[in-house]
Formats: structure tokens, C-alpha cells, sequence
């Protein structure tokens, strides 16, 4: 993974916790074609390199905004098939944060609209900025959301309030967002990156292998019956239950020590 990107910064501000944020204060940390490129570059490899970082933490630049969604001044000068290729990294980008193996956190330290709203609900959940505003306008550009966003709002939000939200591009608060399940806390805008920093402390203090298991479970068991779910709960726990990681839990526990995982 590079150390240097256009449009983001990449850091590793403690050991096994990636820390990725959008850096385009300018345009309100808004996604243009570099974004898509480079945050796929950040993403794709974790499918691969999951050992290397325990939780993946994504906020944007400054208090203003997290992430305006697609940057419409330079849509404006794409021709159509720049439009349609564009959208198609985007998806792919997505579709890799949605997919990450280890948890994906956002923090929210200001506006989410439009696909800057739908990276947060690709995330395994999300602690926001008391200021925040969120939306999904796109009904009122002549587009419509891209980004999973018609497939994941639902999802958390349940369908009726999401086709208010959609079909009526109005915003809502950060009370709202909590209220709903958009994000899982509020804090003040100084707060919450650390708070969401963390929240990935203690899950990397956790059984890596335990945790890609759980949030592989929870992820793809939600898409079935209970019972088909239980059955794919079941395998998720036998993969994980030879590891050595496991012995060391148990084993820790039982000599009232710390444990020391290391992935394996």
C-alpha cells in the first residue's frame, strides 16, 4: 500500500488500525475520479492483506464536511461514457469497503450527502459529529442514488423512512441519524475522531480472526433465514475454533493474564 495519495491521507496511528481520510476541503471532501482510484487502491488489497490491520477507521479533512458525495464540477465535464466508467470505479470502491474483511468504521465529522452518505452506510457503523447533516438528493439533480444507497438506507433504516428520505431529498440532522440508526453516537465535533479511534483500539484488541468471523456472520446471516443463518453461523465458529487464537483466549483467561492474539 502506498504512503502518498492524491486525494486522501493514509496513516497508522496506532499498530494495527488504518486510518483513512478524505482530503479534498475544498470541494467539501467531495468523491472525484482520483477519490474513487485511490481509495480502491487503499481498499482492494485488504481483501488479500487482512492480517496487516485489525479495523479500518475512514473520516474527511476539517469540520465542515465528511463527504458531499460526487463531485459535480468535474461531472459537469465528463461525457457520458466519462460518466458511466466513473460511476463504475465507484461501485467497485464500494462494494470494497462494504466487503472489507476487518471492521470498517466511519467518523462523521461533518456533512454526509449524497455518496459521501452512502460510504458511511457501507461501514460496519459509524459515530458522527453532533453538527452533522446528512441527505441523499440526488432525485433533485435528475440522478438517483448509485451507491447502494436505495439498498443499504433501507436496510437500517427501514423502507418507508427511507423512500421519505430519498424521494423527498431532504436532509436531516445528526439526532435524526442516531435516532434512526444511521450512526451508532453523537459526540462534539472535537470528539469523534477520537472516540471512533477508540472504538478501533478495542476491537483491535480483540481476536482478529474472531472478529472477521463475527462480522462475516452478522453480514451475510442478516440476508437469510434464521435458521439458514444459524447453520451459517455454525460454520463461521468451526472455521475459527482450530485457530491458535482461540487456545490463547482460553488460555489467558484461565491464567487471568492478558491475552496476546496474533491472527493465526
Amino acid at each position: 500500500m502506498k504512503k502518498e495519495y492524491e486525494t486522501i491521507l493514509v496513516d497508522e496511528p496506532f499498530p494495527g488500525i488504518l486510518l483513512v481520510t478524505l482530503n479534498r476541503p475544498e470541494a467539501s471532501n467531495a468523491f472525484n475520479t482520483q477519490t474513487g482510484r485511490d481509495l480502491y487502491e487503499v481498499f482492494a488489497p485488504l481483501e488479500l492483506e487482512h492480517r496487516k490491520y485489525r479495523c479500518v477507521v475512514i473520516t474527511g479533512t476539517g469540520s465542515k464536511a465528511f463527504c458531499a458525495g460526487g463531485d459535480l464540477k468535474e461531472r459537469k465535464t465528463l461525457t457520458e461514457e466519462q460518466w458511466v466508467l466513473q460511476h463504475e470505479l465507484f461501485e467497485r470502491t464500494f462494494r470494497l469497503v462494504l466487503n472489507c474483511p476487518v471492521p470498517v468504521l466511519a467518523a462523521v465529522n461533518g456533512a454526509a450527502y449524497g455518496g459521501g452518505l452512502e460510504l458511511l452506510l457501507q461501514c460496519d457503523f459509524a459515530y458522527a459529529s453532533r453538527n452533522a447533516r446528512f441527505a441523499l438528493t440526488e432525485v433533485s439533480l435528475g440522478i438517483m442514488p448509485g451507491g447502494a444507497g436505495t439498498q443499504t438506507l433501507p436496510r437500517t433504516v427501514g423502507e418507508r423512512r427511507a423512500k421519505e428520505i430519498i424521494l423527498t431529498a431532504t436532509p436531516f440532522s445528526a439526532e435524526e441519524a442516531h435516532e434512526w440508526g444511521v450512526v451508532n453516537r453523537l459526540f462534539e465535533p472535537e470528539e469523534v475522531l477520537q472516540k471512533t479511534l477508540e472504538a478501533a483500539q478495542k476491537i483491535s484488541a480483540n481476536a482478529p480472526i474472531s472478529v472477521r468471523q463475527a462480522k462475516h456472520s452478522i453480514h451475510y446471516g442478516l440476508q437469510m433465514d434464521l435458521h439458514s443463518g444459524m447453520m451459517f453461523e455454525l460454520e463461521a465458529y468451526q472455521r475459527m475454533v482450530h485457530s491458535e487464537d482461540r487456545k490463547e483466549g482460553v488460555l489467558a483467561f484461565n491464567e487471568k493474564r492478558k491475552p496476546v492474539f496474533k491472527g493465526w
